[in-house]
């Protein structure tokens, strides 16, 4: 058998599992089903590594066998290694995947030998043949003590009308929390990070309850099943979209229609608890058999809260709340009515496993910022009051303090860096407080008007005070295909909600204290629209915030606690969020919204043009200049865990250094066109790009070469005029053996050198069929007539590039 595998003394992994590992699966039963084995089965997308602004993905990660009891239930991985190799070398891998995966069986093989990891009975051992499908099974359910009728509803095919199959942490939900419905759990907790489908989740954990007619009683019906939210927006898109299978068995709970002969009901607490209706209490207490609550974090599990009556009146249904908060202390609540999650995926894991955009941090400094602001001798404010003598800081400005050239400063940096990178990259801006938001709006329009007058929404303030207006210029910013509004400014009414595919960019002009909030505000960028060139959003940071906690210890990428919205009885929001975490900025430092009128405002800033508002909590200083001074951009380094400064340049020589000890060395293997491609290879999966590096040095003429050994090494630069020069002198024997048109062509591929760079010669036969070469033929014909050959005339660029570089 083993002679069957060998080629050219080579044994490769394909081979073994081909002929040795496949096989005995199929003797083991594994075959009976076409689903039950699935070979090379790639489970994450590969974290997107952005280095120097080029995006690259990492690795993803595949597993050579996934061995499935139905189409949808994974029992096993198999790691396979090659017949030569032990066996022993697959186990850490096939450990790592199988509890990636929430597996409670793997297997490393290297075909003939078989090693079992048991996670139900805590065993590795050798095994002489792999176990039945209905062996394997049978050990899972014996330690998952569910009832005998279980497995129907836990094998229930999911719902693949649409096209799109769960993801690996998804398909690890939905089983986790069907299981303990199915263990008589009442209340059931999960918990994962925004954008990673919550409502997928959701979908198909009531499809196979539905389609398998799982109720409480035991009864052969199908379940009543109510998805309840506090938000209109959260009920009605999954009710439409997601939910659309489900048919006319759909219902939505509104404007006291108590339709009580549909199976899967919608609503949100307030159409169920209007104060003097109570319409809830139109059902039976034990009519649901499960209820899903949505961002259950948001107060319907605390004690205090006036929508906990809807819950507590349907106590016997089965209780499942979803949340992208892991534990906290203001998240306490949630986890007391609930429990522990059954199944937690964090932000952290979503950027690593390339489900989730990562993202890259500018931190911007200003003139005031780095050493604080005073005021002159005798200064008035706006209105005429004398501004206190005081040196003001960061924590400031906005507050007590606001400088109307220090916002002109920040809306000038982040116009030039959307000129520099694109301007229609949707942008959210976080300040201070809805007057601030509306002086960076103005700002703002100014400095864009070019496009201000093509696009007069190109830029928006949506706050509390805008009501429908800002509603409507939000859905238009969420829209894909509206090219505006593409920046909103902000205070607080977006750090939650706002559910943006194509938001790149998220800037922050105010401190923010908490790092719970710090984390709903990363996770407004971090969805993922690859079809539409957003694999990375920028944090555009002039306030220190981000930096401080990304190098705070404790800070471990998971999704916080969002905030909770106050909503009317339509359920949509009136007002700004109310936080609800422990806020490290004092309370009294924090701003106050005036509550201004429309009249009050002026006719585009919305800021008082005539009287300071009632009792103000700060002072308005119009005049002064404030510059930028610094701006530093962080990546996240190779592990995903920590941001390092890349100043781009520092980068690449650092990236050069370790690939290449010496100057020496990297000069060897760039002059060979063939080792040269080698370079290339690892500096593009470094994200290197030359046509940046070239910028960034502001050094457009240097050899790629010369740039790297500059960076590396502060080796001396040349342009490459200057090399072409010295090649020509040293190539003089190589241009001597040949005739005159061959020296007039590489003579040629010398000034295209110096116009395009080496790079060009990579793709010489493309390169020889365009002007001026093609006046001497087509590439055949010019290495036939000129150079004696294909092979001659690569034999003269070889030596040619050997003299560009010596």
């Amino acid at each position: 058998m083993k002679g069957e595998i060998v080629r050219d003394g080579l044994i490769t992994e394909a081979d073994t599992c081909r002929v040795l590992v496949t096989p005995r699966l199929m003797e083991a039963g594994w075959g009976s089903a076409p689903h039950a084995i699935g070979e090379q089965r790639s489970f994450t997308n590969g974290r997107i590594i952005v280095a120097g602004g080029k995006v690259r993905r990492g690795k993803l990660k595949r597993a050579d066998y996934l061995l499935y009891y139905r189409r949808d239930y994974p029992l096993a991985v198999v790691e396979a290694k090659e017949s030569n190799v032990p066996a022993e070398a697959g186990v850490q891998q096939a450990r790592e995947y199988a509890e990636i995966l929430g597996l409670k069986f793997a297997y490393a093989t290297n075909g003939p030998r078989i090693i079992e990891i048991d996670y139900t009975a805590g065993t590795e051992r050798e095994v002489d043949r792999y176990p039945t499908p209905d062996e394997l099974f049978a050990r899972l359910t014996a330690v998952q003590l569910l009832p005998p009728d279980a497995a129907a509803h836990l094998l229930e095919p999911f719902n693949l009308v649409s096209g799109k199959v769960p993801r690996y942490y998804q398909q690890i939900a939905i089983h986790r929390v069907i299981e303990a419905i199915l263990r008589g759990q009442t209340r059931i907790l999960a918990t994962l990070a925004t954008g990673t489908g919550k409502t997928c989740v959701a979908f198909q954990i009531c499809w196979k309850l539905w389609s398998s007619r799982w109720n409480r009683a035991g009864e052969y019906r199908r379940p009543k099943i109510l998805f309840l939210a506090d938000r209109n927006i959260l009920v009605d898109d999954p009710m439409a979209k997601m939910f659309a299978p489900f048919g006319d068995a759909r219902h939505k709970i509104a404007g006291g229609d108590t339709s009580q002969g549909r199976d899967m009901y919608f609503g949100i607490y307030q159409a169920l608890s209007t104060a003097g209706a109570e319409v809830f209490r139109q059902y039976r207490p034990d009519f649901f058999d499960l209820i899903i609550i949505d961002e259950c974090h948001r107060g319907s599990s605390r004690d205090e809260s006036a929508w906990r009556a809807v819950l507590d009146y349907f106590e016997p249904a089965v209780q499942f709340g979803m949340t992208a908060t892991p534990l906290r202390e203001e998240s306490r609540d949630s986890y007391a009515y609930f429990g522990n999650p059954v199944y937690t995926y964090s932000l952290r894991q979503g950027i690593e496993d390339g489900f989730l955009a990562p993202y890259r941090v500018h931190r911007v400094i200003t003139t005031v910022d780095a050493a604080g602001w005073r005021p002159s001798k005798n200064e008035l404010d706006r209105y005429g009051r004398p501004v206190p003598d005081e040196e003001y800081q960061t924590k400031d400005f906005e507050r007590v303090v606001a400088l109307r050239s220090r916002t002109r400063a920040m809306a000038r940096h982040l116009t030039d860096l959307l000129k520099g990178t694109d301007r229609f990259a949707k942008t959210l801006v976080f300040c201070v407080d809805q007057e601030h938001a509306a002086e960076m709006r103005q700002e703002l329009l100014n400095l864009n008007s070019d496009l201000v007058r093509q696009y007069p929404d190109y830029v928006c303030r949506v706050t509390a005070d805008e009501g429908a207006i800002g509603l409507t210029h939000l859905s238009n910013f969420q829209d894909v295909d509206k090219p505006t509004p593409v920046i909103l400014t902000t205070s607080q009414l977006l750090t939650t909600g706002v559910d943006a595919e194509m938001v790149k960019n998220v800037v922050l002009a105010r401190v923010v204290g908490s790092r719970s909030e710090f984390k709903q505000i990363v996770g407004r960028g971090t969805r993922l629209k690859v079809d539409y060139g957003k694999e990375y959003f920028n944090i555009i940071d002039f306030t220190g915030t981000a930096t401080r906690h990304f190098a705070d210890p404790d800070f471990d990428g998971e999704p916080a606690r969002i905030e909770e919205v106050t909503v009317d009885e339509a359920g949509d929001p009136v007002g700004e969020s109310e936080t609800l975490h422990e806020a490290e900025v004092p309370v009294d430092d924090l701003p106050v919204e005036y509550g201004l009128t429309e009249e009050q405002f002026g006719p585009d800033a919305g800021l008082p043009i005539n009287q300071p508002p009632p009792e103000p909590r700060k002072f308005y200083v119009d005049g002064g200049e404030v510059e930028v001074i610094g701006h530093l951009i962080y990546d996240l380094d190779s592990d995903g865990k920590k941001l390092q400064v890349v100043k781009y340049t520092e980068y690449s020589g650092r990236s050069v250094r370790t690939l290449y000890p010496t100057r020496e060395a990297l000069q060897t293997a760039w002059a060979n066109p063939d080792t040269r491609a080698e370079v290339l290879r690892e500096l593009t999966r470094r994200g290197i790009s030359f046509e940046e590096l070239a910028a960034n040095s502001e050094l457009p003429d240097a050899d790629p070469l010369d740039l790297l050994c500059h960076l590396a090494w502060n080796a001396p630069l040349l342009t490459r005029r200057q090399r072409a020069d010295s090649a020509r002198r040293q190539a003089r024997e190589l241009f001597a053996q040949y005739g005159d048109t061959a020296r007039e062509i590489l003579t040629l591929l010398l000034d295209r050198y110096i116009e395009r760079g080496i790079l060009q010669f990579n793709v010489l036969s493309e390169l020889l069929k365009v002007k001026p070469f093609d006046r001497y033929g087509n590439p055949t014909e010019i290495a036939t007539r000129h150079f004696g050959g294909v092979r001659g005339m690569k034999d003269a660029v070889v030596r040619l590039q050997h003299a560009l570089y010596q």
